[in-house]
């Protein structure tokens, strides 16, 4: 069982303790023990006004990669030492970048430009460069629609960069195997996790039961197609014969083949859509961005 060091009673006393001593409303306050596995602290400030932190000793950039992430404007309340006990202090968050986490203790970030829902379809902007070509945010809405990612769900992702950060953001108490064959691809995959702050993705380099034997049996799968779909397909349907699958595809041949290749593996209530989608360009006409195909179905062994 996974070890807690913030159990009920001491995240009550530090609720009592910020209530007692701060202006704020507790009654919407999102409490996030990142000292547990899998938890997000930045895109949680991003999407909450206010949020009571638990954290460990020892996470000397906490603060750092919130200013980077943009969260410099934050207010922050806390207490020195690890008891929620006596002064209260306050301080903007990019006046704390240097500092670190010296005790186990809560936290409260306030984030008055915080979002209140998650926006789907995040901007190509948002993402580091690197190596990678990402989709485009219209036909990566389109994506995450048909994967219908949950907030507790296990998700694989093979060659899908950005699907992989949006899915881990949206699944905050799920986890994200990205799937990433390239070497240079991985290292930008890498970048990314740390950029957005994600301690929910764990990067591989290729799918088979040894290298995901220690991670959790993913409950939906998306995969750029290749030449290695039908090993993916068959490794993974072995791991969960009742997996979801979403397959994004340009070629036109494997479109019109992938409902065979499916029925090889007992996947079920299969859709295909083609996503096109057009935008206006400096001279006022219409440019086409590439149409792919996406086929989505139900593992039923």
């Amino acid at each position: 069982m996974e070890k807690q060091i913030f159990t009920n009673d001491i995240i009550l006393s530090w609720l009592q303790y910020f209530a007692k001593n701060t202006p704020i409303d507790l009654e919407k306050v999102k409490m996030l023990d990142i000292t547990r596995k899998n938890k997000n602290v930045i895109p949680t400030v991003e999407s909450h006004r206010t949020v009571l932190v638990f954290t460990e000793a020892g996470n000397q950039d906490i603060f750092y990669n919130m200013w980077n992430a943009g969260l410099g404007d934050c207010d922050v309340y806390y207490n020195e030492g690890s008891e929620p006990e006596g002064e209260v202090k306050c301080d903007k968050l990019m006046n704390m970048i240097d500092r670190g986490i010296n005790a186990s203790a809560g936290m409260l970030i306030v984030n008055e430009k915080a979002r209140n829902t998650y926006k789907i379809g995040m901007d190509n902007t948002s993402f580091l460069r690197g190596s990678v070509r990402y989709v485009g945010s219209e036909i990566r809405s389109v994506i995450l629609n048909k994967m219908h990612v949950g907030r507790q769900d296990d998700i694989i992702i093979v060659s899908g960069e950005s699907i992989a950060i949006e899915s881990a953001i949206i699944a905050v108490e799920g986890s994200i195997i990205a799937v990433e064959y390239n070497q240079k691809d991985r290292q930008t995959m890498e970048e990314n996790i740390e950029h957005f702050g994600l301690q929910n993705v764990t990067v591989v380099d290729h799918v088979d039961a040894h290298t995901l034997k220690d991670c959790a049996i993913p409950c939906t799968a998306f995969m750029v197609a290749s030449a290695s779909l039908e090993q993916e397909l068959d490794c993974l349907t072995r791991l969960n014969p009742n997996i979801n699958v979403v397959v994004y595809t340009l070629d036109l041949g494997v479109a019109g083949h992938i409902s065979k290749v499916f029925e090889k593996y007992d996947i079920k209530d299969i859709e295909i859509i083609q996503v096109s989608v057009s935008k206006l360009n400096s001279k006022n006409s219409f440019v086409q961005e590439p149409a792919p195909w996406i086929i989505s179905g139900k593992a039923k062994r």
